[in-house]
C-alpha cells in the first residue's frame, strides 16, 4: 500500500473523532450537572439537619420557650441559605434505654422545609420546566437536660 492510500483513510477517520466528540458531550455535560445538583442539594439538606439540631440544643435547655426553638431554627436556615419557611415541630418524647435503665425524657426537634429544587436546573431551563422538587426534613432528638437541685 502506497502512502497516498493510508493517508486517504486517514483523512476519512478524523472526522470520525468529531462525530464521536458531539456524540458524548452533552452526556458528558448532563453528568457534570448532575453531579454540582447533588452537591447543592447535600448542602442545603446539611444545613436543615443541623437547624434540627440547633433548635433540639435549644429546646433542652431550661428558659427557652417553642417560639425561641422556632425563631432559632428560621434564622439559622436564612443564614445557611435555605429559601422557603421552614415547619417546626417540637414535643417529648419519652425514651427507654433497656436493660432495666430508668427512661428519660428529650425533645424532638423536626424541621421540614418544602423547598424546591430543579434537579439539572440548567439543563431543565432549556425545555422550560423542572425533573423535580425535593423536601428538606430532619429530625433531632436531646436528653432533657436537669438542673443539679432538681434531681
Amino acid at each position: 500500500m502506497s502512502v497516498s492510500a493510508r493517508t486517504g483513510v486517514r483523512g476519512d477517520e478524523r472526522g470520525a473523532v468529531l462525530v464521536e466528540f458531539a456524540l458524548t458531550l452533552p452526556l458528558l455535560l448532563f453528568v457534570v450537572v448532575g453531579i454540582l445538583d447533588f452537591g447543592w442539594v447535600f448542602q442545603q439538606y446539611q444545613v436543615v439537619t443541623n437547624a434540627a439540631r440547633e433548635g433540639a440544643r435549644m429546646a433542652v435547655l431550661p428558659g427557652y420557650a417553642e417560639g425561641d426553638v422556632k425563631s432559632r431554627v428560621a434564622g439559622f436556615l436564612t443564614a445557611g441559605g435555605v429559601a422557603g419557611t421552614p415547619t417546626t415541630s417540637v414535643a417529648d418524647d419519652l425514651v427507654t434505654p433497656g436493660a432495666g435503665a430508668a427512661p428519660f425524657t428529650v425533645k424532638t426537634v423536626t424541621v421540614t422545609v418544602t423547598y424546591t429544587f430543579k434537579y439539572l436546573g440548567a439543563i431543565a431551563n432549556l425545555f422550560g420546566s423542572s425533573f423535580a422538587t425535593v423536601p428538606l426534613k430532619a429530625t433531632s432528638q436531646m436528653r432533657t437536660e436537669v438542673g443539679a437541685g432538681a434531681i
